[in-house]
């Protein structure tokens, strides 16, 4: 068995629940940089980029004076094929364009004989290696902790989230098991949470009508159709030209950039793909931006019952970090979260795999972003210009958040920091340090939001 990380040779490897992928050469993705492919554009698909490492003001090593004495990583589901809705479209898109385009010639010329081969809803085969390549740096990461347990694990019940568990388990083992400091606990999958309507789950919204079927449910549409009116029709004019008789409309011409993406994490090794040739980098910023506008304003702080969605797993959180009962009347499920064997209090490490749309309301329910100004449907604000806040920079494919106590020296109280795909993200609302870290109870007391509540009782559940 081969090691992604380290070369070494496993004997063997106890509690998987799925085969063990034979990790391939991944020239574009590593370990530890996540994907670096031409980043001046991969980095720019929003929630369709594939987990890259993050640029951090703040270092993200653990502090020489300090010690991890607990890890939650909050996962979102590794590199998949479209939905099964968009997949029928984009095919729909590429039948249209070979059926009235008569020529295809330089950078169009692969769509002659292009085969729409994408499936639905599924990981691909390079977001099952991202999910071990996940399980690989969290051990390398706290390998403190993980020689001596296993991280409790949770999934939401969507096959893609379900195998991504298991895939980042196995990555994981892999790594326990070549270490020979290590014990021989080995974790597994220990709660499948259902996502079947009306169910109680804090890693899957479904619960607040009011958010799923009220006004609130189009502001994110409307703020991505008016960017799209600004940014789209120099590129659509620009492909119709070169494309005589395809007449694509807008929304195609997003559909046909989705493809770049899709089509890149459909390689097994992550290969760029021609279709990301067809537009510039500054359009692969704009269309950045656009899936940003969809996440903040359809599950971030632009939607007021967005971050409402997040606030089930956050008072969950704060029952781990202080190892006390769950205290939420919202999304958790109570049968679940008052039963010790299926939410004990007393571990070092903890894994929950779950969505981007909730990764996301999750992050805003902890005020990660409340530095982040509105965003602008007419002009483009770059990560930087919004406090850190992207789509791609938060919710890509194998997004990874780590919430951490550490006790350092100094310090009589343990600290808690947050880091979103290796980004320290400065607390606020605790009193911060230099480090960004807060001391727990301030870090508790700052979680207002999700301890009072959170405007659930606007949901009409």
């Amino acid at each position: 068995m081969a090691f992604a990380a380290a070369g070494l040779l496993a004997l063997g490897v106890v509690g998987s629940s799925s085969a063990l992928l034979i990790p391939k050469p991944q020239a574009c993705d590593s370990v530890q940089n996540g994907y670096q492919c031409q980043p001046q554009i991969s980095h720019f698909w929003g929630q369709y980029s594939p987990y890259f490492s993050v640029p951090s003001e703040i270092p993200a090593d653990v502090p020489l004076t300090c010690s991890v004495t607990f890890a939650q990583i909050l996962s979102r589901h590794g590199a998949r094929d479209p939905t099964a809705s968009k997949t029928a479209k984009y095919n729909s898109t590429i039948i249209k364009i070979q059926n009235n385009v008569a020529n295809f010639t330089g950078k169009y010329a692969f769509l002659d004989d292009y085969e729409y081969t994408l499936g639905a809803d599924q990981l691909t085969d390079f977001g099952r290696q991202q999910m071990e390549n996940s399980g690989i740096k969290y051990y390398q990461r706290y390998a403190n902790l993980a020689r001596k347990s296993a991280p409790f694990v949770r999934s939401s019940s969507e096959d893609r989230v379900v195998e991504s568990a298991e895939r980042w388990i196995d990555g994981f083992n892999q790594t326990k098991a070549g270490d020979w400091w290590a014990n021989k606990n080995y974790p597994s999958i220990n709660v499948v949470i259902s996502e079947a309507a009306g169910s109680n789950n804090t890693l899957n919204h479904d619960l607040c009508n009011s958010f799923e079927n009220g006004p609130d449910s189009t502001i994110a549409d409307a703020a991505q159709k008016t960017w799209v009116s600004v940014f789209v029709p120099a590129i659509q004019k620009r492909i119709n030209t070169d494309l005589p008789g395809a007449n694509l409309t807008s929304t195609e011409i997003i559909y046909l950039m989705d493809l770049c993406p899709f089509n890149t994490v459909a390689s097994p090794n992550g290969t760029i793909s021609p279709f990301c040739s067809l537009f510039t980098e500054s359009e692969w910023h704009d269309y950045g931006y656009y899936e940003s506008l969809n996440k903040y304003y359809g599950y971030g702080a632009g939607n007021p019952l967005g971050p409402t969605q997040g606030i089930g797993f956050t008072n969950e959180l704060i029952a781990r970090l202080t190892k006390k009962a769950v205290q939420d009347h919202t999304s958790t499920n109570s049968t679940l979260d008052s039963n010790p064997t299926t939410f004990p209090l007393d571990r070092a490490l903890y894994a929950d795999f779950s969505h981007d749309n909730d990764m996301t309301a999750i992050f805003f329910a902890m005020g990660l972003y409340n530095s982040t100004a509105p965003l602008s449907n007419t002009t483009l604000q770059t990560a930087q210009q919004s406090n850190g806040y992207s789509a791609a920079y938060t919710v890509p494919f194998a997004a990874r958040a780590y919430i951490e106590k550490l006790q350092c020296l100094g310090h009589k109280e343990e600290m808690v920091r947050v880091i979103v795909n290796d980004r320290v993200i400065p607390l606020q609302g605790c009193g911060a340090d230099w480090l960004g870290r807060c001391g727990l109870g301030a870090f508790v007391d700052s979680m207002s939001f999700a301890r009072s509540g959170g405007g659930w009782g606007s949901c009409a559940v």
